[in-house]
């Protein structure tokens, strides 16, 4: 008979990751199964420090995404969730309704097929003639609208804190995890940079921007990389010039949604944002590289054969990182009475979004299973809005491998 040692584990689950989708899942364990112990492994000082706190704050509808994905699914449900959230713990919030323009006749067939998604995804939508745009945005202008009452605002930041607060569980700030040892026998042991060890018998892989490193860590495979790429914004010194939420017409090749004006929820205006290569994980600027990551990203094959596939699309955007005057160009398509002056510009964010080995963005939220491990490998926008479906299904995915451990 072989002998195996009694392990002492600090917690049952092990997140790695405090943003919205670690935190939401940690709720959604200790809500699904009373009594699980769940420990958060966070390496900044505080919660929601990267995609979470760095983005518009919109509650997306779902119109966009393809009818039955994770996506439509998920930010369909977790749009109207999150309001309820907002509701139920006084985090500020509101329903506001946004626009989506055709300035192009071009424009016009792909914002049809829009109205058409939208009514698949079970989501109310509204037509709109050029004249009508102006009932809603009187200095916008377009040939044609569509109106999509269920998207919002709120502030996610605070979500994210109030989901870790709720949650119960052990949250460990300045944990940056260096090392994970797996045994399907024992579960998992992870190394942070400060030396400390925690066990734990299943772990949760939510660490966004380096999802795929952490997979690697636990020795699995992910077969993605996370390409980086910097969102840069501007505010608006005129805010009254918009009154709420108003996009262009994606163009559905790409996982943006392009520049466009978000009413905050502290009553200012966002302007963007744009999307670029970033030469860091957290490369907020330009001026921030890290060779090492860097050097990683130019490695995967699928970064170059991307790159080769969109090459026109990602010099516009280029173009208009590096020319404010080619920004307020884009801008003016939607509100033609914006200046340069108008524009101050306001903190980045980067999008941690999955690109195949061939070249492929990965268009929807990839979650995958192994041996005593989930990995979240892709959960970009709109994974905020989707977060507690999102939650809920990698909670049911850690608790049944914690019932087969």
């Amino acid at each position: 008979m072989v002998h195996v040692p009694r392990i002492a584990y600090d917690c049952d689950v092990l997140v790695v990751g405090g943003g919205i989708v670690g935190l939401s899942t940690a709720y959604a364990i200790t809500r699904a199964a009373p009594g699980t112990r769940v420990t958060v492994l966070e390496k900044e000082p505080g919660v929601a420090r990267h995609q979470t706190g760095r983005n518009s704050g919109v509650v997306h509808s779902g119109i966009y995404y393809r009818p039955g994905s994770l996506k439509a699914r998920y930010a369909v449900r977790g749009a109207a969730e999150m309001t309820k959230f907002c509701a139920e713990y006084g985090i500020p919030h509101s329903v506001t309704g946004k626009l989506i323009v055709a300035t192009s006749r071009e424009e016009l067939p792909r914002l049809h097929a829009l109205v058409q998604r939208g009514r698949e995804n079970g989501i109310p939508v509204r037509e709109l003639g050029a004249a009508q745009i102006a009932e809603y945005e009187p200095e916008v202008r377009g040939l044609a609208a569509i109106r999509v009452r269920t998207t919002g605002i709120c502030d996610y930041s605070a979500v994210a804190r109030q989901l870790g607060r709720a949650s119960g569980a052990d949250i460990r700030y300045g944990a940056r995890v260096v090392r994970i040892d797996r045994r399907p026998e024992h579960g998992v042991a992870v190394l942070t940079a400060r030396g400390d060890v925690v066990r734990g018998r299943v772990l949760v892989n939510c660490a966004g921007l380096y999802s795929d490193e952490v997979a690697r860590l636990t020795g699995d495979e992910p077969d993605v990389r996370i390409v980086p790429f910097r969102g840069e914004y501007y505010e608006l010194a005129r805010p009254e010039l918009v009154r709420g939420l108003v996009y262009p017409v994606p163009d559905p090749a790409f996982p943006f949604l392009g520049v466009h004006l978000t009413r905050g929820i502290d009553g200012g205006v966002h302007v963007g944002p744009n999307a670029v290569p970033a030469l860091a994980r957290e490369g907020y600027g330009w001026g921030v590289v890290r060779p090492r990551e860097a050097m990683a990203t130019a490695a995967w094959p699928g970064a170059w054969r991307m790159g080769r596939q969109h090459w026109r699309y990602g010099m516009g955007e280029l173009r208009r990182s590096v020319s404010k005057r080619a920004f307020v160009d884009a801008v003016r398509r939607l509100l033609p009475a914006v200046e340069e002056g108008d524009l101050v510009r306001a903190s980045a964010g980067v999008r941690a979004q999955a690109v195949l080995r061939d070249g492929t963005l990965v268009d929807d939220f990839l979650i995958r299973e192994a041996p005593r491990v989930v990995h979240v490998l892709n959960a970009p926008s709109p994974a905020a809005t989707a977060s507690l479906p999102i939650g809920r299904e990698v909670a049911r995915r850690a608790l049944a491998a914690l019932a087969d451990a």
